[in-house]
């Protein structure tokens, strides 16, 4: 008991030292303001897109105008394009290389996660004038070429292209089939795991076109059916639900077979590039250095923990192996996204943690070797922001400070001259413009709503863009975050960081039921000194003590402690969860047998462990859209962190909450979406089906096609209003 005293008398001083409001004096938070009146909304900044003159930037105002702005004035110095002249309302837009001409996006119908089609038209500054860039139906992901002579698209799995001199639309791949053969998209679980919807990449010059192809036709389908509600593509048939099939390859089983293709624009020719004899690899990006002859190719293993890149010169089948890292672990796209070429083609900057921790390294462009390390320290770069090849001057943002905090510094490519540009510790986040000569500033922590500022290259505040004082007014109203963060450590020494939000009347001499909040997932954190306000704080207000952990696998920590979970998702997540209930349970203000549970998607998995291995500790839980049985997950994601289930069934088996039902114990819900693309309904359905034949009492839900967001109408108010009921009955109650 000696390890908890002191933080026993800090946290006891540090709840004696919130506000002291009367229970009438504070407005109580209901869940019409969470998700119908959006009372405690905090708006932002968003849609800037600097321009190439580094001193304006455009924004999609509320009319669908595009509107330009300075950056030092912020003054509108031109409505650049008006929509009502067109009578059109855009959701998107984009400038090509010189800024004549705009690419507009409107009409957009999501698919998954980060597909969707839409209409798309190319509205010419100078002329005033507005083309459709294709008649025969919506497409998906059209951009300029450099020159924006052409804009390519995809439509039903084919690439075209469309001349805007000649209105010539020319259609360069015929063999695209649902669930067979994609060209320029990826499959679902690239798109999913891999985070990109574009598989498709424009030369420097414009002349060639490099893209994926992905050939499906031996991963297996999944069906989904989907009902006659609330659903927008659903055709009206009401008597027979529509199944949905599509290609869903689950761990362990076949992958889309990926080849790379360069097209000629000018001769019409397409060429295949050899990537190498094995083909159950992942491309997970495709990028042009700004060098015409050096098509960039990402590749990696089945296991995902080689990485290679290829070089690739579009008049040539060849490849060439510029550059291979191999981790003990594995690699995820975080460090694909930061891969950057520099502009003078003399390098380009990544991130590794090669050496424990994410930091940026500069590596020769031709030969691909590195060339230095140019940020150090037993703390993580968590994204890197930019290159001022000007300046030659790096920015980054990092967990340097705590890893709790995100601050933005900037650093000379030499490793030197490191600076820091956000000012207050929070969380910050930054957008530069073109030439880096400003950047606005996203800040928030856990008593500041978003407050945003503009800022020029000498850090000098410009102005500020938002700073929601209403907000921060308006939940002082409702007495307050009262977010407070602290660390313990387990009985094996691992120190956890977390936070606690306890009842506005809070008494050291009354006992309270506990509410875990967590997620969990690999490189995720919960738990970070930014601004919320909400859903815990209403729990709160219902007598409950909500708390939140970061266990084990989860990020800014480097990458041991991220990575620990390898091969066994679930076996050390589960054990500091239960150590954080054993120790809440050694503090005189916690009602020892009250305490619960609840998570999302991996937090739900979670839960169900919690609620399974770990039913002495926890007396209720709550499983949104759970993972139950890791073999029915997509392996992109799985085989990341686990394998194969023929590599290792021990890591899959010893983990899965489904194998776990007959050790349930207590009160839990269970709540999935039926139309859930992501975690499959079938998690659910089997996991509950064990709990039956276990002889085991519990509640579920199932949202008739809703997606793993489950969301849409008042699907959200429902669903909180359903947990809220369960926590008064099972946990809050006074029994």
């Amino acid at each position: 008991m000696k390890k908890y005293n002191k933080f026993i008398t800090n946290i006891l001083f540090i709840f004696l030292s919130i506000s002291s409001f009367s229970q009438n004096e504070i407005k109580k938070i209901t869940i019409d303001d969470l998700w119908k009146k959006w009372t405690f909304w905090s708006s932002s900044v968003y849609g800037v897109q600097s321009m190439n003159d580094g001193i304006h930037y455009t924004t999609n105002d509320r009319s669908g105008n595009i509107v330009k702005y300075a950056y030092q004035t912020g003054n509108v110095t031109d409505t650049i394009f008006k929509a009502a002249n067109f009578k059109i309302r855009i959701s998107d837009y984009n400038f090509n290389a010189d800024e004549t001409k705009i690419l507009l996006e409107t009409n957009s119908e999501s698919i998954y996660r980060r597909s969707y089609t839409a209409d798309y038209y190319v509205y010419d500054i100078n002329k005033n004038t507005l083309l459709n860039v294709s008649e025969n139906g919506k497409q998906q992901i059209a951009t300029f070429s450099p020159d924006a002579s052409n804009i390519a698209f995809i439509r039903t799995n084919n690439i075209f292209i469309k001349n805007i001199v000649t209105g010539e639309e020319k259609q360069i791949t015929f063999d695209g089939k649902k669930n067979e053969i994609i060209n320029g998209i990826p499959d679902w679980v690239y798109e999913e795991e891999f985070e990109f919807n574009q598989a498709y990449t424009w030369s420097p010059d414009g002349n060639y076109l490099a893209y994926i192809k992905f050939n499906e036709t031996d991963v297996k389908l999944f069906d989904m059916t989907v009902f006659a509600g609330d659903y927008p593509k659903l055709e009206e048939n009401i008597l027979y639900p529509e199944n949905r099939s599509f290609k869903y390859p689950k761990a362990g089983e076949a992958n889309s077979i990926v080849s790379v293709h360069i097209y000629n624009i000018k001769n019409g020719k397409t060429i295949e590039l050899n990537l190498g004899t094995e083909t159950d690899i992942y491309i997970p990006r495709l990028r042009w250095t700004n060098d015409v002859n050096k098509l960039a190719v990402f590749k990696l293993n089945r296991l995902q923990n080689t990485f290679e890149l290829l070089y690739a010169s579009p008049e040539s089948e060849k490849t060439d192996l510029i550059y291979t890292e191999t981790n003990k672990y594995f690699f995820d796209e975080t460090d694909f996204d930061n891969l950057q070429f520099t502009d003078d083609q003399k390098y380009f900057i990544m991130t590794s943690e090669r050496n424990g921790f994410r930091h940026l390294y500069l590596h020769d462009v031709v030969s691909g070797s590195a060339i230095k390390q140019i940020t150090s320290g037993n703390w993580d770069v968590t994204e890197f922001l930019g290159y001022d090849s000007k300046n030659k001057t790096l920015y980054y943002q990092s967990a340097e400070e705590s890893p709790l905090n995100r601050a933005i510094y900037k650093i000379d490519i030499n490793g030197k001259k490191k600076e820091k540009l956000s000012e207050q510790a929070g969380t910050n986040s930054a957008e530069f413009s073109s030439n880096f000569k400003y950047y606005i500033n996203f800040f928030s922590n856990s008593e500041t709503p978003v407050y945003v500022t503009l800022h020029n290259s000498k850090k000098e505040l410009i102005r500020v863009l938002k700073d929601n004082s209403p907000v921060k007014n308006l939940v002082s109203e409702y007495g307050g975050v009262n977010k407070k963060f602290f660390t313990f450590k387990t009985s094996e020494g691992i120190e956890l960081y977390a936070y606690i939000i306890v009842p506005p009347d809070f008494k050291e001499t009354n006992k309270y039921p506990v509410i875990i909040t967590q997620y969990s997932g690999p490189g995720s954190q919960e738990v970070l000194n930014d601004w919320s306000f909400g859903w815990d704080n209403l729990l709160a207000q219902h007598g409950a003590i909500v708390v939140c952990v970061d266990p084990r696998g989860t990020g800014a920590r480097g990458e041991e402690f991220r990575k620990q979970t390898y091969l066994q998702l679930g076996k050390y997540e589960t054990i500091d969860l239960i150590e954080t209930a054993k120790y809440l349970q050694s503090l005189n203000y916690v009602n020892s047998k009250k305490i619960g549970i609840w998570g999302w998607s991996y937090g739900g998995f979670m839960t169900s462990l919690c609620m399974t291995k770990g039913a002495d500790y926890f007396s209720s839980g709550i499983a949104v859209a759970p993972v139950t049985n890791w073999r029915y997950y997509d392996n992109i994601y799985t085989e990341r962190f686990m394998r194969t289930p023929q590599e290792n069934p021990n890591g899959y088996d010893d983990n899965s909450p489904i194998n776990f039902a007959n050790d349930l114990k207590g009160n839990f819900l269970l709540v999935h979406g039926s139309a859930d693309d992501n975690v499959h309904w079938q998690n659910s359905a089997e996991f509950s089906e064990a709990i039956v034949q276990a002889e085991k009492q519990f509640s579920q839900f199932i949202y008739t096609n809703r997606n793993h967001s489950i969301y849409g109408g008042n699907t959200r108010y429902h669903l909180y209003t359903m947990m809220l009921n369960f926590w008064e009955t099972n946990l809050l109650n006074k029994n």
